[in-house]
């Protein structure tokens, strides 16, 4: 197949990798015409990946080459990018191409899913969402990983399982689109609070005790928002979330540290504006969401108080102890 894949950071091009080792050309457009340049002068990504790039994959900063004659696209830009970059794809995109998310979050000001903003601006009819437990570097590496699939149609799981499924990664299907959708998202905001956690110097138990806990809150969330409450014992679900809450390769992990820490406000802000943060984005749709569902959720208004309000980060641990 021919494959597009939307977005140039790490991760996509850990996907991006996967897929030309199942014999798929690959096409990957990035908003950076300095990064397409260097690509097609030395042919690496070195300012991303110093990982090999085969001849398979291609970049560009044009939409209209990235997308022409596509038979499968990834999306895989930073969410609050999502709705401005399919306005500037819609005049290249088909309507029936497949369209793959593994992009994570949910719009700010909306508090839309992104698969809502693709179906409203692309007018996708085949959409299918990746989600689960899988850094950049060990898709990289080649390391077994697994991946929740959720599909609107039977065309888009098999695009889906042709691109991305093989001995080293696999896919398992289910039909809850906003469940594994928000377990995706919300998974980096409690990666926030293990980061504060570590960064007020507690231990694993400290953190596994934050993760249970939020097991069983976005279970109930899932509940609430109408979502199959078993998609938490997914891989986007209770997987990702043992992932990124449990490790400091989490960029979202990383800044919860930061504020545990109590550093000074520029050096945080600093973090933020270098570093893309899905888990900070997320939390301020997630408060509003839950708000305005009138859906009670307290782990995340205390993030919020934490994050937003620059209250004391011990709230937190009061919090867990406290909790009924």
């Amino acid at each position: 197949m021919k494959i597009s894949v939307i977005g140039t950071g790490i991760y996509g091009v850990a996907l991006s990798l996967d897929m030309a080792s199942n014999g798929h050309d690959i096409t990957m457009w990035t908003e950076s015409e300095n990064l397409a340049k260097h690509f097609l002068e030395k042919h690496d990504l070195k300012p991303i990946t110093d990982a090999f790039i085969p001849d398979t994959i291609k970049v560009t900063s044009n939409l209209k080459e990235a997308l022409e004659n596509t038979d499968f696209v990834v999306f895989v830009t930073a969410a609050k990018y999502v709705r401005e970059t399919c306005q500037n794809m819609k005049k290249y995109f088909n309507s029936l191409t497949p369209i793959c998310i593994a992009s994570k979050g949910i719009e700010n000001d909306t508090y839309s899913f992104l698969s809502d903003i693709i179906r409203s601006e692309l007018k996708a009819k085949h959409i299918s969402v990746i989600s689960g437990p899988t850094f950049a570097q060990d898709l990289i590496n080649n390391e077994p990983v697994g991946l929740s699939v959720s599909i609107t149609s039977n065309k888009a799981l098999k695009y889906t399982e042709m691109a991305f499924a093989n001995e080293r990664v696999k896919l398992r299907e289910n039909r809850d689109l906003y469940g594994t959708q928000l377990c995706g998202s919300i998974k980096n905001v409690i990666a926030i609070a293990a980061g504060i956690l570590d960064g007020l110097g507690f231990s694993e138990s400290t953190r596994a005790f934050l993760i249970t806990e939020s097991t069983h809150d976005i279970k109930e969330l899932l509940e609430k928002m109408e979502c199959n409450p078993k998609t938490i014992m997914s891989f986007a679900g209770i997987g990702d979330l043992m992932l990124t809450a449990g490790s400091p390769k989490s960029r979202n992990y990383r800044y919860g540290k930061l504020l545990g820490e109590r550093k000074d406000e520029k050096e945080i802000d600093d973090y933020l504006k270098n570093n893309t943060t899905e888990g900070y984005y997320t939390l301020l749709s997630i408060k509003e969401l839950t708000k305005n569902r009138k859906i009670k959720m307290p782990i995340i208004n205390i993030i919020y108080d934490i994050a937003i309000n620059h209250k004391d980060p011990d709230i937190l641990v009061d919090f867990l102890i406290t909790k009924a």
